[in-house]
C-alpha cells in the first residue's frame, strides 16, 4: 500500500532507469511534476543505437521540464533532466558534473542502466532516490543495489503493472526494494517530496 514513510527532504538528485515498456511511464512522471521541481533528474533509458533524433523531442512534447542530453563534463544543474545520449554510457561524477562514454556494452546496452545507477549511487549516497521501470532484461538490477547498500531510496514500478517485468522483478530479487510503485504512486510521491523541499527552501 502507498505511502509517503520514506519521503525526506535530505534527497538532492533522483534517477531512472528503464527499458521497454518504460516510455510511458516515464512521459506520464515528466508530465506530472511541477516544472519548478527543484532536484536533477537522470534518465538513463535503454534505445536504439543509430537513432539519434526524435527521442529527446518526444519526451520533451510531454515534459514540463526541457529534456536535454548532455556534453561531456558538462556540470549539474537543479533541476535540470538529462538523458542518457544514444549508444553512449553516462555517469555521473564527483565535483557535479556528468561524463560520457562509449565503453563496452554493460548487460548488452550502451547506455547501461547499471552504469548510470551506479555512479549515482557513488556521487549523492544516502541522498539519492533510484526509480527502475519496466524492462525486458536486468539491466538497472545491480545499479539498486548499489543506491540501497550506500543509504538511498530505491523505487521499482510494480511487476503487475509493468508492460515487461523483468527488469523491476530482477532488482526485486537483487536486493531489499523500498517501494514497489505504480506510476501514479511514483508520480505522487515525486510532487509530494517537491512540497516538502520547497517548504524547507522556504524556512531556511
Amino acid at each position: 500500500m502507498f505511502s509517503y514513510r520514506n519521503i525526506n527532504v535530505k534527497y538532492k538528485a533522483i534517477v531512472i532507469g528503464g527499458s521497454a515498456g518504460s516510455f510511458q511511464p516515464v512521459t506520464k512522471i515528466l508530465s506530472s511534476i511541477p516544472k519548478d521541481f527543484p532536484l536533477p533528474i537522470f534518465l538513463c533509458l535503454h534505445r536504439l543505437k543509430h537513432v539519434r533524433n526524435g527521442f529527446v523531442e518526444a519526451l520533451s512534447i510531454k515534459s514540463t521540464k526541457e529534456v536535454q542530453e548532455p556534453f561531456d563534463k558538462e556540470s549539474i544543474k537543479r533541476g535540470s533532466v538529462y538523458l542518457a545520449p544514444a549508444n553512449y554510457h553516462m555517469s555521473i561524477e564527483l565535483g557535479n558534473s556528468i561524463s560520457l562514454s562509449t565503453e563496452e556494452m554493460v548487460n548488452n546496452s550502451r547506455p547501461s542502466i547499471d552504469i548510470t545507477l551506479d555512479s549515482a549511487a557513488y556521487a549523492y549516497r544516502d541522498k539519492l532516490v533510484g526509480i527502475l521501470l519496466s524492462g525486458a532484461n536486468k539491466d538497472g538490477a545491480r545499479g539498486m543495489k548499489k543506491i540501497k547498500d550506500r543509504g538511498g531510496l530505491t523505487i521499482v514500478q510494480s511487476p503487475e503493472e509493468s508492460t515487461i517485468n523483468t527488469m523491476p522483478t530482477s532488482a526485486l530479487e537483487a536486493t531489499e526494494i523500498d517501494m514497489t510503485l505504480t506510476t501514479e504512486e511514483i508520480v505522487k510521491y515525486l510532487i509530494e517530496l517537491d512540497k516538502l523541499l520547497k517548504i524547507k527552501h522556504e524556512n531556511i
